[in-house]
């Protein structure tokens, strides 16, 4: 294991190197890498007693395999999860560990949670499941926040890995602001259609998803001033833009290893 510190984009990123031995079956070398990814973090930051906000997508059902092992085998004692989304509840329930929600459980010692894409200044882009809304409600009542992705997600700039950021907006709106979006921002917006349905993505919180295709290249984009606009905008409930908020990233990579790169802002 080694630290070092090093500059990218004016952001001072400190990097360790993490070995994790959780055992592997056979898989596609990105699965692994993801697997990895969710093992080196739980075996870090969740602890017995700890309250875990537990986030979305395919990487995440990694740590809830993590989660599982260790509960069960008495590593992990009196632990509480708050899922983010439908999907996460139900494989958190049929791994029997212990299930409540914000309602209950108001604040968390940290969240864990994937992303589609982190850049250098650890801005993320998240909503390519829709479950950003929820993500970012539970995100937020965690003290801490660790990202964990394969190598695919790292990126220098938003828009690298990423084509779009996806924004949960309130069905009524959703027309106008698909012309209204592109106006004020530029670029271009698609409402989100289901793949297995008629119709378009309908969240957990009965909303649709606009994905907004932001123009590329474009130096000195503010972000926080983006996401202060969208969010003021009538009919947005949430956007995919996550800033500010992250205390470490874990990206695993093809050739095995896993770095653990930590915001050096919140520590």
């Amino acid at each position: 294991m080694f630290s070092t510190k090093f500059p990218l984009s004016g952001v001072s990123r400190a990097v360790r190197m993490v070995t994790t031995t959780a055992p592997e079956a056979e898989m596609a070398p990105i699965e692994q890498a993801k697997k990895r990814a969710a093992y080196a973090c739980g075996e870090k930051y969740v602890h017995s007693g700890c309250r875990l906000g537990v986030g979305s997508g395919s990487t995440v059902k990694y740590l809830v395999e993590y989660l599982k092992q260790g509960y069960q085998n008495g590593q992990l004692k009196d632990i509480i999860c708050v899922p983010t989304s439908f999907l996460t509840k139900q494989w958190l329930i049929e791994s029997g560990l212990p299930v409540s929600d914000l309602d209950s459980h108001p604040e968390l010692d940290v969240c864990i949670d994937g992303a589609d894409e982190v850049d250098g200044q650890f801005t993320c882009i998240k909503g390519g499941g829709a479950c950003l809304a929820q993500e970012k409600i539970v995100q937020t009542a965690a003290k801490h926040f660790y990202v964990i992705a394969d190598y695919l997600k790292d990126s220098k700039h938003l828009g690298d890995r990423y084509p779009a950021v996806p924004i949960e907006v309130l069905p009524p709106a959703s027309q106008p602001l698909l012309l209204s979006i592109p106006r004020a921002e530029g670029g271009s917006c698609q409402l989100r259609q289901a793949t297995k349905k008629c119709g378009p993505v309908v969240t957990d919180n009965g909303n649709f998803i606009i994905d907004w295709q932001f123009e590329k290249n474009v130096s000195g984009r503010d972000w926080l001033a983006i996401q202060q606009r969208l969010a003021n905008t009538p009919g947005i409930v949430e956007t995919g833009l996550f800033i500010g908020c992250v205390d470490a990233v874990f990206f695993a990579y093809s050739d095995g290893s896993v770095k653990e790169i930590v915001n050096a802002k919140k520590h």
